[in-house]
């Protein structure tokens, strides 16, 4: 896009559609990175793996690369071209899930998911900056929740094509079936997405030089709302992947369901409701922050802690249907305080470092939710498995939702400080 066109060159249906493409490219990023999930058991016992490896393989293996990755090249973002990089990385990782497929050994898929997670460092933070342009603050909650949820629609494919792949297949067959595809959408998003001036929604384009790295941490550091908001969010989301990589397991061990069945219920508690979660909330934040950013802020986060209790008990009960469905509403609620992360991360900084505050986001929680969290829940299972044996895995999740809820109370303590750092962050 050219430097000269403004905010009324760009029409409503075309920023749709932009986020459109967007959110199918996230979708296709937590398909690549959830597959592994359903074959957890297979990938095991043909490579006579332990849980502590299979957390390593499922969390380290893929979200240490993946975080670090993700601040040099949002850094990039913040100077170059969005969304050639986004396109790039897709090609990236979509290749990268088709070579784990084809692993003869437990080091190369270890190889190949290191590699899938450094193509996935170039998805979302050039694609939060990208639609913080395309989306003005009353509507930016919305749209980075509607993308949000291609985490959800993503993982929800992963379980139900997995969960088929591994009825009738085996995991290598899932990997490439579900890794090529990806390489289709780079194409489309290469050729029919255009690059936007930085700021073009808020027709502000005075900041001419990205920020470094080290002044976009130092503004950020000072920020005490952001500081304790991304605290919280760390714990919150090891919550979130322990659930999403270990739930599959959880209910073919506890409750002997078949991987078809889990799969569906999967697909569906994680699709909808985590869709419907993030969405609800987006709407929330808009809809109040328009009278307090706190209040919208604060009140998407109370709605998230209302679910603690239903995780504990859906993961403690002992009938596989009653779990399944208090499964359901868990999940929807743990989901509704993510686009105030994901909008407030983006609203805190300064234009020409989102990108790269999108980037330090993710590094954060990434390690210690992606990264930790499946890895915190495989050393518990063993460790516990001498005591607990089989149920292992289930005291295993209890302890990563427990840590969640402390998360969730952090960050509602963070709208102490939310209305004097955003109005630093606009330079009033």
């Amino acid at each position: 896009m050219p430097p000269q066109q403004t905010k009324a060159d760009i029409s409503p249906g075309y920023a749709n559609y932009v986020l459109g493409v967007l959110f199918v490219v996230y979708v296709f990023n937590f398909i690549d990175r959830q597959v592994l999930s359903v074959f957890i058991g297979p990938i095991k016992e043909e490579f006579g793996a332990s849980d502590t490896q299979m957390g390593l393989l499922a969390g380290f293996a893929f979200a240490l690369l993946y975080t670090f990755a993700g601040i040099p090249i949002a850094r990039l973002a913040d100077r170059g071209n969005r969304r050639n990089i986004i396109a790039i990385g897709l090609t990236v990782w979509s290749a990268m899930t088709v070579a784990c497929g084809m692993a003869r050994s437990f080091v190369q898929l270890a190889v190949a998911r290191v590699l899938v997670g450094i193509g996935e460092a170039a998805g979302s933070p050039p694609s939060h900056s990208l639609i913080a342009d395309y989306f003005p603050m009353d509507r930016r909650a919305t749209a980075l929740a509607f993308y949000t949820t291609g985490a959800f629609v993503g993982s929800a494919i992963a379980y139900l094509g997995g969960g088929y792949l591994r009825e009738y297949f085996d995991w290598r067959t899932a990997f490439i079936v579900l890794g090529a595809p990806g390489l289709c959408i780079a194409l489309l998003l290469r050729f029919t997405v255009r690059e936007p001036p930085r700021g073009l929604s808020e027709q502000r384009t005075d900041e001419d030089d990205a920020s470094t790295l080290r002044e976009t941490l130092a503004f950020l550091g000072r920020s005490r709302a952001w500081v304790c908001m991304m605290s919280g969010f760390s714990l919150v989301s090891i919550t979130s992947y322990a659930i999403l990589m270990w739930g599959y397991e959880f209910y073919g061990r506890i409750h002997e369901l078949p991987p078809i069945t889990i799969g569906n219920w999967m697909g569906i508690i994680v699709g909808i409701g985590g869709s419907v979660g993030t969405v609800l909330g987006g709407r929330m934040v808009d809809l109040l922050g328009r009278q307090s950013a706190t209040r919208g802020m604060r009140a998407s986060v109370l709605v998230t802690m209302t679910g603690f209790p239903l995780g504990v008990f859906a993961l403690l009960c002992e009938s596989a249907q009653l779990s399944l469905w208090v499964l359901g509403p868990f999940y929807l609620l743990l989901n509704v305080y993510l686009a105030a992360m994901y909008s407030n991360n983006q609203n805190l900084a300064r234009l020409q470092m989102r990108a790269t505050a999108a980037a330090i986001m993710l590094f954060i929680v990434n390690i210690v939710g992606a990264g930790a969290g499946p890895l915190v829940v495989g050393i518990l299972s063993d460790l516990l498995a001498a005591d607990y044996g089989v149920d292992s895995i289930r005291y295993a999740l209890v302890c990563s939702v427990l840590l969640g809820a402390v998360g969730a109370v952090i960050i509602y303590l963070s709208g102490r400080w939310l209305e004097a750092d955003l109005a630093r962050a606009r330079g009033e």
